[in-house]
């Protein structure tokens, strides 16, 4: 072989040994890139296997198990918060969760009541309950079971009496949250005479909702809507927009709303203990009550037939609007659940809070079979249904 022919060869070979060096550079490229994203893929694959095998079974024996998932359209983030489920208490096996096919049956026919379409509220209770707006929690007051009350905070009250019957922390200070959308109502109830007159939302009270991270009915900025429309919407869905829009419509401007909100508390005799600086619930140090206070507050509004008639909604519509042609349907979700719970009588009255600060709490009235009533009042449960059921508790045990 001529040089010439060697110096070929030689560059052949060293040709062949680069494009088979570039070869393995490429595939040790592609491994590093492909083989994991393969891997990804497989697990993908059978994790959405998993799922729809999952569901699949949960589609074939949804007519004998409990819907684990709270019904959609709950309120909120300010109020009564979607933490928990009835599959983490202890009577989700009986009962469950309602689903809005069984709650769009509850809620009452329309009627020519001047206040909406829930009028047969028992009107004869106005006359009913004890004189006066001051309880004293004594040593006959029940102690509610440690194992069937969890809320840190309860207190049920003979409505006609006056007694209370059973006591948990009931007088020390907490933070009501939207259980101060009781007294919001009550105030605004006491002032208005037209409840087809109407209110335009404005930036600022939409703001006020967001910025806060409160619940809403969710009128739309620029929106007209019937005073009727505000208090129901303060009530069913806690909205925050509906609240500050009462206030507004009432007081002129929020700060002198609250000023007659406290003015209310003092006209009460609970100003000593309680305290407010908004309409809403938001959180504040100086925003405050006890629970045997909310208690009064609530004796107060279920006494005005306005406000104890919306306390007793279970489903409105809002008026029909350009921004919402079809109304709003808003809900109050406590009363739509706990109605098919053995409380030993009916609760014909709720409102529910929360707050980080005080838990999820509510404010609830029950007319017993026997015709006893009864105000309950719970605070610091970890969970919405939690707050239910302890209400159910203190009703079975103490509600005669």
């Amino acid at each position: 072989m001529t040089e010439e022919e060697q110096r070929l060869a030689r560059a052949a070979r060293l040709q062949k040994m680069r494009r088979r060096k570039r070869r393995q550079m490429f595939m040790r490229t592609y491994s590093k890139i492909i083989y994991p994203g393969a891997g990804l893929l497989l697990l993908v694959l059978i994790i959405g296997v998993s799922v729809a095998v999952h569901h699949g079974k949960s589609d074939k024996t949804e007519t004998i198990e409990v819907q684990a998932s709270e019904p959609a359209g709950i309120e909120d983030t300010d109020d009564m918060a979607g933490t928990g489920t009835p599959e983490d208490e202890p009577y989700a096996g009986i009962d469950g969760a309602m689903d809005d096919a069984d709650a769009d049956d509850t809620g009452g026919e329309s009627s020519d009541s001047e206040y909406g379409p829930y009028a047969e509220v028992y009107s004869e209770d106005k006359d009913a309950f004890f004189d006066g707006y001051s309880v004293a929690v004594t040593d006959s007051a029940g102690y509610p079971p440690e194992d069937e009350v969890l809320s840190t905070h309860a207190v049920l009250i003979d409505a006609v009496s006056g007694e209370v019957v059973a006591a948990k922390d009931a007088n020390v200070r907490i933070y009501p949250a939207s259980m101060t959308k009781i007294l919001t109502l009550l105030v605004a109830a006491e002032h208005v005479s037209n409840l087809d007159d109407t209110f335009r939302i404005d930036i600022s009270i939409t703001d006020y909702a967001y910025s806060h991270d409160c619940s809403a009915v969710g009128f739309a900025c620029g929106e007209s809507v019937t005073v009727r429309d505000l208090m129901y919407g303060t009530i069913l869905p806690s909205g925050a927009d509906a609240a500050l829009a009462l206030a507004e419509y009432v007081a002129g401007d929020h700060s002198l709303f609250v000023d007659m909100m406290n003015a209310k508390l003092d006209e009460l005799g609970l100003s000593g203990s309680a305290h407010f600086t908004n309409c809403v619930g938001v959180y504040d140090d100086d925003h405050y009550c006890t629970l045997c206070d909310m208690a009064m507050i609530m004796k107060a509004a279920l006494e005005n037939d306005l406000a104890r008639e919306i306390l007793h909604a279970h489903i409105y519509t809002t008026s029909k609007t350009e921004e919402h042609p079809d109304g709003i349907e808003i809900s109050n979700w406590f009363l739509r659940r706990i109605e098919d719970k053995d409380t030993g009588g009916e609760v014909v009255c709720a409102k529910t809070g929360f707050v980080n600060e005080s838990g999820c709490c509510g404010a609830s009235y029950e007319i017993t079979d026997s015709g006893r009533r009864y105000i309950c009042v719970t605070a610091d449960a970890w969970s919405s249904w939690r707050c239910i059921y302890d209400h159910v508790a203190m009703y079975n045990n103490f509600a005669s």
